[in-house]
């Protein structure tokens, strides 16, 4: 970072100086120097040839880099190869060659320079997308995998893991805001929504980040990508620890994911554990480790580093320059350096080379500049790549022609990684993804749980994933759940909130006759028309066959009704049998009162058939059986009006009608009109006879098992029928209504007529509205409600008369009653 001065613009500004010492990017530069003087070590690799170097300090921001990139430019070119690190570090030479920047910020501005001239600049760093772009950075060439493939990795860690509602903070810089702007455009086509996306301002202002973190709180996403670098989210995490934010699964970019120092606060490691992030591979360079600790105040190089004195005293925290001077402390309260501090002593991120992935991409830039050196070195004339078949004068190389070589460059390094650059000037993508774990002893471990391959040997890019390994945020094993809304269970689907994102719906329960066998279903599907959907919604089973059954209340209830009107009509039988010989039996034909309670009995027995489950023979039998049986009782009781009326008929003076209904006369009124429902009945079962079948209703969870009528004529022919001679029956009993009390059963007969037609006219439009079985109920309903009513009307009297009142079933008694014109 760079310190900012107040500008009065009335005198020139003050030089600009460098704050906050960075190890890490520190290490990265020792590790330049620790290639090179390996390199200078080799006789084999460049003999005769020595590389040297030159450090440019960027601090971190483009126009300090943009400056040591003029002044590289600038100079006459003499001898060596020259780059840059972060604390950037280059060699001058015979053509400059530039190692950095370190950040896609400053890279992005040294590479439009650069380019210019045609210097060749390799990156460990800068991982922008941007940065590919072969017409704005033609002399651009990184270590560092390009942001399109790190972006591929975490869209894939998301759908792997089932995310659907994520969050996503970026740096105000180009690697932040366009490696973010990459993952969104992705992760959308996927069906992933964002539940925020926000950006953190380099001047790191506690009111923005805390309302950043107000927004995370709000959002409800449980999962939130960080693409930035690691000093932007160290803002963060340290505003989110002051908020107090847990429970949230960080993800990191590769800028921050093995950057222990954002774990160095103790509190802070509370919120980053679980945190996961995908990161370059990383080795283990022979050596480096001593190298980095052989620093040291009194060495004879110390006086040549300008950066080893700040680097002791932000090791150490004490001043160099008080133990100098004799001072007890300085103005920031820093103790005077004791001499006798030894780095061995001390473990940091300078020091810890668990970790080398950034170094480790300084190192191979290193040796990909060498062995371009070494491609022009033994370049053979006649055979080379410029013009006229040409080699490049090794004593006077251009720019171009290094950059020529680099952009060529391909060989298998000591750790057995292959280095070699695309057409954009891009490293094979080829990251391990790590995990943020806590030790038992409270530090933070960086555990490989799986990695992502650009190119397998399928041609595809792939990620594996060692789920067992991983440890999520609160020491959590189960994958953190972060969804907009809760999973839809089966038997529900996916209804989408107005004006929310895709990812935000409401679980709708399946409409009935519809299932979802799945989470998170999209739609419902219905069954087919014989299956209907269970209570949960979840599958398709048979309808239930719905019949009056013999097993259901009303089916019981009908029955005993029914078997209760047999059983009173076979007692009133009974009781007309046992007193067949007294005046009221005698006088009322008992020949047709036995027929019409026979007739009756079967009306009541008949109702029977209407329970159970249909079949051919049931459904033949219940119809034919009700109609022939009715006939026969409207017939009886048809022929005992007829008699009544013509024996009154008879008296009259010069009246011989009486010869003409005579028993044989009855019986044949009685025969010849059921013979008509019999014909009826037989031409009905022979043409179209009635057939169970099923009632597939599209909205109904049952299926309606019932009889058929086959020929709708032939059951209204049946009950017209009935009917007619019901009509009939109740127009003589209304004519002989004024006959003598004692003989008048013409009366009863009345009211049993009118029972029986106002229950069957009631019958027809309730029969017509009842659904399913409750059609049979109503036409059983109809034959006991009218059988009931003839049993009632016609022998009810009768009954009581002979059982109650025996002093009155006497010949005198009636006689003198219809002497008086009563009964």
């Amino acid at each position: 970072m760079v310190m900012e001065h107040s500008l009065s613009f009335t005198s020139s500004p003050p030089s600009e100086q460098c704050t906050r010492f960075n190890l890490r990017t520190f290490r990265w530069m020792q590790t330049m120097v620790f290639a090179v003087e390996e390199i200078n070590r080799d006789d084999k690799l460049l003999p005769n040839i020595t590389l040297g170097y030159k450090i440019y300090d960027s601090c971190s921001t483009p126009h300090q880099a943009l400056k040591a990139a003029m002044e590289l430019v600038g100079h006459e070119r003499s001898s060596g190869v020259k780059g840059e690190t972060q604390r950037e570090g280059g060699c001058r030479g015979t053509v400059p060659a530039v190692i950095g920047d370190g950040g896609s910020t400053q890279s992005l501005v040294v590479a439009r320079l650069l380019g210019v001239f045609h210097v060749p600049q390799v990156s460990y760093f800068s991982s922008c997308a941007c940065l590919s772009d072969k017409k704005d950075f033609p002399a651009f060439l990184r270590t560092m995998p390009s942001d399109f493939f790190q972006v591929d990795a975490l869209v894939q860690l998301v759908k792997h893991f089932g995310w659907t509602w994520v969050g996503v903070i970026a740096g105000d810089d180009a690697y932040g805001l366009g490696g973010a702007n990459i993952f969104v455009n992705k992760v959308g086509k996927l069906g992933v929504c964002v539940a925020l996306h926000e950006v953190i301002p380099k001047n790191r202002a506690q009111t923005t980040i805390s309302s950043i973190v107000s927004k995370i709180r709000s959002s409800g996403a449980r999962v939130i990508l960080v693409f930035a670098v690691q000093q932007d989210a160290a803002a963060l995490f340290g505003e989110a620890l002051r908020a107090g934010l847990t429970g949230i699964q960080w993800l990191a970019s590769e800028a921050w994911s093995t950057a222990g120092v954002l774990s160095t606060p103790r509190k802070q490691r509370h919120i980053l554990q679980g945190s996961m992030g995908f990161a370059i591979r990383r080795a283990h360079i022979p050596g480096l480790q001593d190298f980095l600790l052989r620093l040291h105040p009194s060495s004879r190089n110390a006086p040549t580093d300008p950066f080893l004195i700040p680097f002791w005293e932000e090791v150490f925290q004490c001043s160099l320059a008080a133990r100098a001077e004799g001072q007890e402390q300085t103005i920031e309260g820093k103790p005077p350096c004791s001499g006798t501090e030894e780095l061995r002593s001390v473990r940091n991120i300078y020091s810890d080379v668990s970790q080398l992935r950034i170094s480790y991409n300084v190192y191979k830039a290193v040796y990909a500049f060498v062995h371009a050196l070494k491609a022009m070195r033994f370049c053979v004339k006649g055979n080379g790549p410029f013009p006229l078949q040409a080699c490049a004068d090794p004593d006077h190389i251009e720019p171009w022609q290094l950059l020529h070589y680099i952009k060529s460059v391909k060989y298998l390094n000591s750790f057995g990684d292959e280095t070699k650059f695309d057409e954009n000037g891009d490293p094979a993508a080829m990251y391990d993804l790590v995990n943020w774990q806590l030790r038992q002893d409270g530090e933070m471990e960086f555990v490989t749980i799986g990695k992502f391959d650009e190119m397998t040997a399928g041609g595809k890019q792939e990620l594996q994933i060692q789920e067992h390994m991983i440890v999520w945020n609160g020491n959590q094993t189960e994958i953190p759940l972060s969804v907009c809304s809760s999973i839809c269970p089966p038997g529900t689907r996916q209804a989408i909130r107005p004006n929310f994102p895709i990812c935000c719906y409401d679980c709708v329960v399946c409409t009935a006759g519809w299932i979802s066998n799945q989470t998170d279903a999209i739609e419902c599907v219905e069954c087919l028309p014989e299956f209907w959907s269970n209570v949960e919604r979840t599958a398709c089973i048979p309808k239930q066959v719905e019949f009056l059954s013999y097993n259901s209340t009303i089916g019981i209830t009908l029955m005993a009704i029914s078997i209760t009107g047999s059983l009173c009509t076979c007692a009133v039988a009974f009781v007309f049998s046992f007193h067949r010989v007294t005046p009221i039996v005698r006088a009322n034909n008992s020949e047709l009162s036995f027929l019409v309670l026979f007739s009756l009995t079967l009306c009541f027995l008949c109702s029977l058939s209407f329970i159970g489950q249909p079949s051919e023979w049931s459904c033949m039998l219940r119809h034919t059986a009700f109609g022939i049986t009715s006939v026969l009782c409207i017939s009886c009781i048809l022929g005992k009006t007829i008699v009544v009326l013509m024996a009154f008929k008879a008296t009259l003076p010069n009246s011989n009608l009486i010869k003409w209904f005579g028993p044989a006369k009855q019986k044949a009124i009685i025969a010849f009109c059921t013979l008509i429902q019999v014909i009826i009945c037989t031409v009905w079962l022979v043409v179209a006879p009635p057939t169970p079948r099923q009632v597939m209703a599209h909205k109904s969870a049952v299926v309606i098992f019932l009889c058929d009528k086959g020929s709708l004529i032939a059951f209204s022919l049946v009950l017209g029928y009935i009917g007619l001679l019901a009509c009939i029956c109740l127009v003589l009993a209304f004519l002989a209504r004024k006959l003598p009390d004692n003989f008048n059963e013409a009366r009863l007969i009345t009211f049993s007529m009118l029972i029986f037609c106002a229950v069957w006219i009631a019958f027809v439009p309730a029969y017509i509205s009842s659904p399913g079985k409750y059609s049979t109920v109503t036409e059983v309903f109809a034959i006991l409600a009218s059988s009931y009513g003839l049993l009632g009307c016609i022998f009810a009297p009768k009954c009581y008369m002979i059982l109650m009142k025996p002093e009155k079933n006497t010949w005198k008694h009636l006689m003198s009653k219809a002497a008086a014109g009563k009964f």
